[in-house]
């Protein structure tokens, strides 16, 4: 019976006049049923893994503290194993589901794709040309930023091209009025102005420019958040969820190596979930939903590395996590009030897109509890910290007091 079902999902075809298969009679059979039931083992191996991981962790520090180094890169990379893993199978199960139901835009799909493989491609040549020396290292990252930045252009025409169809209201059921088109680009402005001051103001003392380091950690990071944003506790009908933690990789990213680097980081990865989860209606709710919230996710790193605070990195955290996250609240309910007014179920749209977006504070409040019981660890603040700006009181600091 079960294979009747997932064969029906293929032959079972829904053709138009032209004879283009446009959808299938059992689209929910496979797919759908596929995802939900992988995202749940996967949540669940997630779990297990971590405290797996954590309690070796634990039994390392304290019986041979000298190998907690080694054993952090093996976890690390074990870790990131698996999240390459949710991954490629969730990504390839979305994008059947899309295939099924019709929703796959070539124009759109396509370049993001090929946007998600040059990032990968080129966050791993940097690596690789790190081990030989700075000067490759460079030549490779200018080379691989080139790269995306004209892959990231082409989506962005390509999705101009889209919009300017119409096919993107008519494909979502929504009529964007005049008012509500100059509201968007002017929230999308709006608020990408005041991350970048933040941004640029409190990380002012952190180094401008990527190094091996940096983009290694940001590969992992953004691949471990992408891969935990698959395994949902509740998900809303018109976009969002409530994840395992799905952000913290990337705000531990934004507290190590500052706000700028955050942003930048948190921007690739809302790019990315523009490929999960395509609610795509305008130019700038596309910027205010994906790019600009998730971007602001960086500036959970505003307070890593202010010293009145120092003997507590777990208020650190949880203070740049609250503003990323008011920032985040606050792009999502622009998009819904402007962008998606059509799907308000009560008459005042304020109200609606707020309550409705009212998911992203449970989110984060998960995120900061994880990431409190994270920072009380001594090994892993110390660990984090090292990649900050010292101050001068630190630079004479002397090696004994620093292991204290």
């Amino acid at each position: 019976m079960l294979l009747n079902s997932l064969s029906a999902f293929y032959a079972e075809k829904i053709e138009n006049a032209d004879g283009d298969t446009v959808g299938y009679v059992y689209g929910e059979v496979w797919t759908e049923y596929a995802q939900n039931a992988l995202a749940s083992v996967f949540l669940w191996i997630a779990i297990a893994l971590a405290v797996l991981l954590v309690g070796i962790g634990i039994a390392v520090r304290f019986r041979k503290p000298d190998t907690l180094k080694r054993y952090a890169a093996v976890a690390t990379a074990f870790a990131a194993g698996f999240a390459a893993t949710v991954i490629v199978a969730m990504l390839a199960l979305g994008f059947y589901e899309m295939s099924e139901k019709g929703y796959v835009f070539d124009l759109v799909l396509y370049p993001s794709v090929a946007l998600g493989a040059v990032v990968l491609l080129g966050a791993a040549a940097c690596y690789l040309s790190s081990l030989f020396s700075k000067k490759a290292f460079k030549i490779t990252a200018i080379a691989a930023a080139s790269a995306a930045g004209a892959a990231f252009t082409a989506l962005m025409v390509c999705l101009g091209v889209y919009y300017a169809s119409g096919d993107a209201e008519t494909n979502n059921g929504a009529i964007i009025t005049l008012s509500e088109n100059v509201a968007l680009y002017l929230c999308a402005a709006g608020l990408i102005a005041v991350i970048l001051f933040l941004a640029f103001f409190f990380g002012k003392k952190y180094k401008s420019g990527f190094d091996s380091k940096s983009v290694s950690y940001a590969a992992v990071c953004i691949a471990m958040s992408f891969a935990l944003s698959y395994l949902k506790l509740w998900k809303m009908p018109q976009g969002g969820s409530v994840t395992f933690a799905s952000l913290l990789p990337l705000m531990i990213y934004a507290y190590m190596f500052g706000a700028k680097k955050g942003v930048f980081a948190g921007l690739i990865y809302g790019t990315l979930q523009a490929i999960q989860e395509p609610f795509l209606i305008h130019p700038a709710q596309f910027l205010l939903d994906y790019p600009v919230a998730f971007s602001a996710i960086g500036l959970a790193g505003l307070f890593g590395n202010f010293k009145k605070l120092e003997k507590l990195p777990q208020i650190q955290f949880a203070l740049g996590a609250v503003v990323a996250s008011v920032l985040r609240f606050a792009s999502h309910v622009l998009s819904g009030v402007f962008a998606f007014s059509e799907y308000s179920t009560l008459d005042n749209v304020w109200i609606y897109s707020m309550g409705y977006n009212a998911f992203v504070f449970a989110d984060i409040v998960i995120v900061i509890a994880v990431g409190a019981l994270a920072f009380s660890s001594p090994t892993l603040v110390k660990q984090a910290r090292r990649f900050q700006p010292k101050t001068k009181a630190d630079q004479e600091r002397k090696p004994d007091e620093e292991s204290v």
